[in-house]
Order: C-alpha cells, then structure tokens, then sequence
C-alpha cells in the first residue's frame, strides 16, 4: 500500500533542515523500493518548507513508524506530518 507523507516545516526552519539533510537522505536511502518519491515542497523562491514522501508500507502503523524515524521528524522540524493513503495511477513505472 502507498503513502504520501506531507510534512510541513516549523517556521524559520530551514538551518535545521539543511543541518540534519546528509541523515536525512542517508535514511530514505536505506528505504529501498519501499520509497517511491521524495523532495522539498519549496516558496516561490525555492526555499524549503515541508517534505512530500512517498512510501509503500503494509499499513498505516508501518507508514507513521517510517515517518517517525526519519531524521528530519526526530530533530523536530516538522510542524506537522500527515500520512494519506496513495494510489500512484499515472505514470505509475510499476505499471506499465
């Protein structure tokens, strides 16, 4: 089953983000195939303020636990973290 993480910075944030980066994506690097997408939600200028992850996991509780050890979430950047079943219909490589 797939998930979008949809994680919003806490304000005035972005030292702390690009501090705890290198962790970061060392962890979504040891996801495996069980990441599908990941990057920045960005302002219109380009700076960093949230996440949009996407993962498969076998639940939901498997999904807040990946969210929950992420780097970024344990160095508390995250304002918010909200987990959304998924269906990757378009463009899906799995699929075609």
């Amino acid at each position: 089953m797939l998930f979008a993480l949809l994680c919003t910075d806490k304000p005035d944030s972005v030292d702390l983000r690009m501090a705890v980066r290198p962790d970061h994506l060392k962890y979504l690097e040891s996801l495996g195939t069980s990441l599908k997408a990941a990057g920045p939600f960005t302002t219109d200028e380009g700076s960093p303020t949230g996440s949009l992850v996407i993962i498969e996991a076998a639940d939901r509780a498997a999904a807040k636990l990946m969210a929950e050890n992420d780097p970024y979430a344990k160095a508390g950047l995250f304002a918010s973290v909200e987990i959304k079943p998924w269906k990757w219909l378009i463009k899906n490589p799995e699929t075609r």
